[in-house]
Order: C-alpha cells, then sequence, then structure tokens
C-alpha cells in the first residue's frame, strides 16, 4: 500500500485570493513526494474554525477532529508556515497546540497515537528565521510523538526588509529543489522504516 501524505498549510491567507509563498512550497513538496510514490492531500488551516485548546475536540463549531483523523490517517505530515516576527505563524502554532492532546492519548502498549509518524517542515519568509522556525516546530512535533528524518526542511528566505516572496521568484532556486528532493527522499524512507516495524510498547 502507497504510503500518504498531509500537508498542513498555515499560512495566514485564506483561499481565494492570491497564491502564498507557504502555497508554493508546500505544492513542491507534494510534487516530490508523488514521485517517490506518495498520495498526498493539503488542508489549508486558515480555512477553518480550528478552535483554541489543547484537547483533541473542543465542542461544536471545532474543525480540528476532522484535521487530526487525516493527520493518523496518515503516514507524513508536513507543516508549512510563513515566517511572521520571527515566528512560525499563529495558525501553525494553533494546530501544535491541539496535537498536544496526542500526549494522553495511548494505544494498548502505552504509545502515543502519533507514534510511527514522520513529519517535516517547509518554511517562507522575507527575512531571517527559517532555522529559528523549524526549530521551534521541529521540537514541538518530537515532543507529541512525531519522528523527524535527517534534513527534513525546506525553506525559502528572502532579503532582509525586502518586498520579494517565493511565490514571486520566476524561477525556483536550484538549492530549494534540493532541499525539496532531500526532504521528501528521507521522509519517505523513514516513513517506509516505521510502517514495518513500530516504536516498541512499554513493558
Amino acid at each position: 500500500m502507497a504510503l500518504t501524505a498531509i500537508a498542513l498549510n498555515a499560512t495566514l491567507k485564506r483561499s481565494g485570493g492570491d497564491q502564498s509563498s507557504t502555497d508554493k512550497m508546500l505544492a513542491l513538496i507534494i510534487e516530490s513526494l508523488q514521485r517517490e510514490g506518495v498520495k498526498s492531500q493539503t488542508v489549508r488551516l486558515a480555512d477553518l474554525n480550528i478552535l483554541p485548546g489543547v484537547t483533541s475536540d473542543e465542542g461544536p463549531g471545532d474543525d480540528w477532529p476532522s484535521i487530526r483523523t487525516k493527520i493518523l490517517e496518515s503516514d507524513i505530515l508536513i507543516l508549512g508556515t510563513p515566517i511572521w516576527m520571527g515566528q512560525p505563524s499563529s495558525v501553525a502554532k494553533r494546530a501544535l497546540e491541539r496535537m498536544d492532546a496526542f500526549l494522553d492519548e495511548v494505544d494498548d502498549a502505552g504509545r502515543m497515537v502519533s507514534y510511527g509518524r514522520v513529519a517535516a517542515v517547509a518554511v517562507v519568509g522575507n527575512e531571517d528565521g527559517a532555522h529559528h522556525v523549524s526549530a521551534e516546530i521541529y521540537q514541538a512535533l518530537n515532543d507529541v510523538g512525531f519522528t523527524i528524518p535527517a534534513n527534513a526542511v525546506s525553506y525559502w528566505v528572502g532579503e532582509a526588509m525586502g518586498n520579494v516572496n517565493f511565490v514571486d521568484l520566476d524561477k525556483v532556486p536550484e538549492a530549494v529543489t534540493k532541499m525539496v528532493d532531500t526532504l521528501a527522499r528521507n521522509t519517505v524512507h523513514l516513513a517506509n522504516l516505521l510502517r514495518r516495524v513500530q516504536y516498541p510498547g512499554q513493558q
């Protein structure tokens, strides 16, 4: 059975307007994953009503439960975020806060329900900070049970104080293409290993 991936697009822009740079970066990653035989889907978080909280269901009107289901049905999670004020977007942070519930949701062997899934990160912005943002997200995802492959980030940052966005580039830089392909290759490799051999449960 083919591996599956879900990409969470944490742009602040809702659908229907101009394409965001996060859209463009995630599209490159999904294309590369498809070449590796992975079936992928993207969820644009800003289009949904994700209530604040740290449980898997915060009550009426909460769209998070359906996203949670998609995450747990996938082998790979890609979290894509722009840089705002040197940080991951508020939308990305909201998603991470909701995944905090995985800490208390375990299977019969005491493993978090997220165990066995691989995560990677996509970051775009017009200032320095891609390493800082990816480090924040790596730590959060690892805390809630995801496994991070080697070189599991693809990013682009423009000139500080500049006005050129990734989406505005006529050509994707070769360095970004290389990062995207490395991310996809390593993520698929690790996801295949974890599908065959799950982490041990509590003794």
